[in-house]
């Protein structure tokens, strides 16, 4: 399955990154790229994006599926129908929510503590 997704490049603090059509299996990071497409700079102020819209078409057209990050680059770019690749995420509750919720079953739920369970007693 063929994929179009970035491949990092540039130094260390500094990212840029090649927008690459590839297989799915192959790394990243170092794998066989089928066609360069572009490229996004986003250490640049404003950040840079340049793409071939054409040959994203053609290669959306043939199966490949941009991964997430890339379709949310390409709509914001005005790439249209690029809805149907980006993934919803659910929505998360935020940190204090989650302690009051910990908190409130488990004071409600709280059972009294039986005395002279399992410990036995030595009498003197």
């Amino acid at each position: 399955m063929l994929v179009i997704r970035l491949q990092r490049t540039g130094r260390k603090n500094i990212a840029s990154f090649r927008l690459v059509v590839s297989e799915k299996r192959v790394s990243a990071k170092g794998g066989k790229v089928n066609e360069f497409l572009g490229l996004y700079l986003p250490a640049r102020n404003p950040h840079e994006f340049n793409f071939k819209k054409d040959r994203i078409e053609h290669w959306l057209k043939m199966g490949a599926l941009p991964s997430d990050t890339v379709a949310r680059l390409l709509k914001r770019e005005g790439m249209e129908n690029m809805d149907r690749y980006i993934k919803r995420y659910a929505k998360q509750k935020s940190k204090s929510a989650k302690e009051e919720e910990s908190k409130a079953p488990a004071a409600a739920g709280a059972t009294p503590v039986q005395e002279g369970g399992d410990a036995t007693v030595k009498a003197e």
